[in-house]
């Protein structure tokens, strides 16, 4: 997990904690005043590099794995891969289905080093990154087969979820899948266990939302006109799953 050349190490991960102890040391004025960090909007390059280099560690062996879970139809060409990163989960499915091809929507600060991540891998044909913000942005209408967002929804409030997954919705071809990836909190306290109530804890300090539990999920997806299905539970990231649904 220390050494460079291992392709699994967490080098990154331990770099950019650096910042992470920074930020946790605020969680006293956070408790008393309830005003939150919302780190993406003051984080220097170094930080973002950082920061992109720490989700590809956390990524690496999970990306792989849940390429071989998610099921796209036999002919899917066209994923849109929301605050993306660093594009280890587009890169891996992309090289599952060789027709697939990938758009990463990612904020403008976090592009230039993702994508230098993501050309180590050789896919920069079929993986492009897009700046921009899926909140705000319009995602187009039956374009794709796969809208993926990993890691992102506890950035974003019930509402702006909902919101989402309506844009969402309307982006999908017939049959397509929204697929939402998160550490998933219980439905009461007690039930999601430390990582997840651990990670709310963390997402509500540094940007003002939290962990979501699988009904929760699910609600924006049904609300959207969606079908759910049987969320995809992961080995190498537990408490972590990806809640489906298609169009």
């Amino acid at each position: 997990w220390l050494l460079m050349e291992y392709p699994s190490n967490f080098i990154g991960k331990l770099r950019f904690q650096i910042s992470e102890w920074n930020w946790m040391a605020k969680l006293e004025e956070y408790v008393r005043t309830g005003k939150p960090l919302d780190f993406h909007s003051f984080m220097s390059a170094t930080e973002w590099a950082n920061y992109q280099d720490g989700m590809r560690d956390l990524s690496v062996n999970t990306a792989k794995e849940l390429a071989e879970k998610v099921k796209l139809p036999p002919n899917a060409t066209k994923m849109l891969d929301i605050g993306g990163s660093h594009g280890l989960y587009s890169v891996e499915l992309c090289k599952k289905h060789p027709s697939l091809n990938s758009t990463i929507l990612e904020l403008p600060g976090a592009i230039d080093r993702a994508s230098a991540i993501a050309a180590q891998h050789g896919l920069t044909n079929r993986v492009h990154y897009l700046a921009g913000n899926a909140l705000t942005d319009d995602l187009g209408e039956q374009q794709y087969d796969l809208i993926m967002i990993n890691n992102v929804v506890h950035h974003f409030t019930d509402e702006d979820n909902l919101k989402l997954a309506q844009k969402a919705a309307r982006a999908l071809k017939p049959d397509g899948m929204y697929a939402v990836g998160e550490f998933i909190r219980g439905n009461k306290p007690g039930e999601g266990g430390a990582v997840a109530s651990g990670a709310g804890l963390y997402f509500s300090l540094t940007s003002e939302s939290g962990t979501w539990s699988i009904d929760e999920i699910n609600s924006w997806q049904q609300k959207a006109g969606l079908k759910t299905q049987k969320p995809i539970s992961l080995m190498t990231l537990p408490g972590w799953k990806m809640v489906v649904a298609r169009k």
